[in-house]
């Protein structure tokens, strides 16, 4: 666990050869996100960017739920702090989620039951996102008469359109894991035991893969919302020519000659 978690009680950090697992830790209050954890998440996110050992990564919940969302009854002891306390949390959950999209490695995000509010926010940022059958969808904010964050309104316009995230933003419609999954939220639903091994072993293949290359991939894909046509074409040609540059680019050309399976080492 890197130091500046080890104080961090809301955020458990496990490292497993080249893959992180970042376990959202606050089973008892529904993984619900207080400053601690979003500081914490922050951190983790930051660790996962700067080191470049890590080659994909794992986000899940302990215990039955992903997570709730924003820690309500925490939010109800800041009183009238309370806007400026909220800047301050999302300040660090968007830092985090920033890091997660643009980092090198893989995210895959791990679902392991009920994500609300920040929670559903912070399940469809993932590059990869595996649902539990069990796992189930609300926004929820506006049931308390608050609006979304955590990025919410960025990704799921351009993952489900706009009539459908209206619908889920302003009626807090709860989508069990198979509409999650027809509505194009998920990449795969697995059985509730099978959740982690499938998400460890798909973050495995990842993590044996060019990782920089997939780094390219991740910001190349979320770049292509703002450009136009040439912008992104030109941010493609220096992509792969950079790629080509590196001792992945090389193996993998050289692996596809000689008809052999590449050896990737993320450099």
């Amino acid at each position: 666990m890197p130091d500046i978690l080890k104080d961090n009680k809301t955020i458990a950090f496990e490292m497993s050869g080249n893959v992180a697992t970042i376990t959202l830790n606050r089973p008892d209050a529904a993984n619900g996100v207080d400053l601690e954890m979003g500081h914490g998440l922050m951190q983790a996110a930051i660790h996962c960017d700067e080191t470049p050992g890590i080659r994909a990564v794992i986000l899940t919940g302990a215990g039955k739920m992903f997570c709730a969302g924003g820690d309500l009854k925490a939010f109800a002891g800041f009183g009238d702090t309370l806007p400026a306390r909220l800047k301050e949390l999302t300040a660090y959950l968007h830092a985090a989620t920033s890091r997660f999209m643009r980092m090198n490695a893989p995210l895959i995000v791990a679902v392991n039951g009920t994500a609300a509010g920040a929670g559903f926010s912070l399940a469809v940022s993932g590059d990869l996102v595996l649902a539990a059958a069990s796992a189930n969808f609300t926004m929820a904010y506006t049931a308390a008469g608050l609006s979304p964050d955590g990025s919410s309104s960025y990704f799921l316009p351009r993952l489900i359109g706009l009539r459908r995230t209206q619908e889920l933003m302003l009626t807090n419609r709860r989508l069990d894991a198979a509409a999650a999954l027809d509505w194009g939220l998920v990449t795969e639903i697995v059985p509730d035991e099978q959740l982690l091994p499938a998400a460890t072993t798909l973050a495995q293949k990842l993590a044996d893969g060019p990782t920089r290359a997939h780094g390219v991939v991740k910001r190349l894909l979320i770049d292509s919302y703002g450009n136009g046509p040439e912008t992104q074409m030109e941010l493609e040609a220096r992509g792969i020519a950079a790629m080509a540059g590196t001792e992945d680019g090389r193996e993998g050309i050289a692996a596809f000659l000689a008809k052999r399976a590449p050896r990737f080492t993320g450099k």
